[in-house]
């Protein structure tokens, strides 16, 4: 393995993934690499630029239907076209639709075969992270799922335990439904409670199909959660059960929106706690993966103001040291994302001004609504691993 080496994957064409007047701006992606580039991220010693190739239709239909492809092709030469929820307020259609998401999921497979083949420890697609769409259907702003297709690579070369943590405020249903009968593949997934919010599902009992029992697991946030709490469930969970799985290789999805000025939700969150996740997420792939970690980008629709700082901490953190909080953002960024975003707030420095607190879970201690979304999710799947779900020690 090439140890400490990052793969970042990135060429503008991935910015041709654009809805149009929709929430999911590419701009969020331009600033991103453009501030992560100012700040010189992109030149530290280990890193690897990978321009990549769109997915073929081989890699593309282990997880698709030929069926949904095809109207994926056809569905922007028609105004009229309904169905495979396409051309709706959420899935808008584009020319080029086919192409720009081939490249997504092109990316994320260039990002896991890089790592899972040893070239480098670590790899990132910002670009990546389209979560919710299904086999055969379009959905949250999602054409192709390309964390689903780029874990199917892996385990069709071999790998035999993916962990897949999922941190976009939104639940991570398309991946889940994938693998939902795959014990190979185990996916966790931290968002706000499918009572307030999109897709309506991740609830504690989604355990996993037959056969494949404890290999799916949620933890369902109340609105307003905010840092400490967030971080206090992550490590209530998400370390005992990884650890129990025993996986090969972290892959993470790192939605932005879980932010307190994202507009399409209502967690509570700060860019110093986001940064905070990511650095756990890395120290988990180190203790149980030799560093083995494939990171995508996700959700975020606070455009200027959050996504591009929350995924330069991400790069930073991927990549080696972690930025300082207060570090000032470059002028020559503020100019770029000014003249792409005229009247936005444009941040001077890298934090919110926030220290996350680190608080360590204890059951039964308070009537917290966070800590019974945590009793609720340690209930439903920490005995499927064999760990006592009231023992904070597991």
């Amino acid at each position: 393995m090439a140890d400490g080496a990052t793969a970042v994957v990135w060429d503008e064409s991935l910015l041709g993934y654009d809805m149009g007047d929709h929430p999911l701006d590419p701009v969020r992606v331009e600033l991103t690499m453009a501030l992560a580039r100012e700040l010189g991220v992109l030149d530290r010693p280990g890193v690897r630029m990978v321009v990549p190739e769109p997915a073929g239709e081989e890699a593309l239909t282990r997880v698709h239907s030929a069926e949904y492809l095809a109207a994926v092709r056809v569905a922007p030469n028609d105004p009229f076209f309904r169905g495979w929820g396409l051309n709706t307020a959420d899935n808008p259609v584009f020319q080029g639709m086919h192409e720009a998401s081939s490249r997504v999921c092109g990316a994320t497979l260039a990002a896991a075969e890089a790592v899972w083949r040893g070239e480098v420890t670590r790899a990132v697609n910002i670009a990546g992270g389209l979560h919710h769409a299904m086999p055969s259907r379009a959905s949250g702003f999602c054409v192709y799922n390309d964390p689903a297709v780029a874990i199917t690579r892996l385990l069709d070369q071999g790998a035999e335990r993916i962990a897949y943590v999922d941190i976009d405020v939104h639940h991570g249903d398309g991946v889940q439904a994938i693998f939902w009968d795959d014990p190979r593949v185990l996916t966790i997934s931290l968002h706000e409670t499918p009572l307030a919010l999109f897709p309506g599902t991740g609830f504690p009992d989604e355990v996993g199909g037959k056969g494949a029992e404890g290999s799916a697991v949620n933890l369902a946030l109340p609105p307003g959660t905010e840092d400490a709490g967030w971080l206090r469930a992550f490590n209530a969970v998400v370390p005992s059960v990884l650890r129990a799985f025993g996986p090969q290789l972290l892959f993470s999805q790192c939605g932005a929106d879980s932010h307190r000025l994202d507009p399409l939700a209502d967690l509570r969150l700060s860019v110093d706690g986001q940064r905070a996740a990511y650095l756990r997420i890395r120290e988990l792939a180190d203790e149980l993966c030799d560093g083995r970690w494939v990171a995508t980008g996700g959700g975020g629709y606070a455009l200027v103001e959050v996504v591009p700082r929350a995924w330069t901490h991400l790069l930073a953190v991927a990549t080696g040291d972690p930025l300082d909080p207060a570090t000032p953002t470059p002028p020559a960024w503020r100019e770029l994302a000014a003249r792409r975003r005229p009247g936005a707030d444009i941040p001077l420095d890298m934090t919110d001004g926030v220290t996350p607190a680190i608080e360590s879970w204890q059951p039964g201690t308070t009537p917290d609504p966070i800590d019974k979304a945590i009793l609720a999710t340690r209930m439903a799947v920490f005995p499927l691993h064999g760990l006592d779900p009231h023992d904070p020690r597991d």
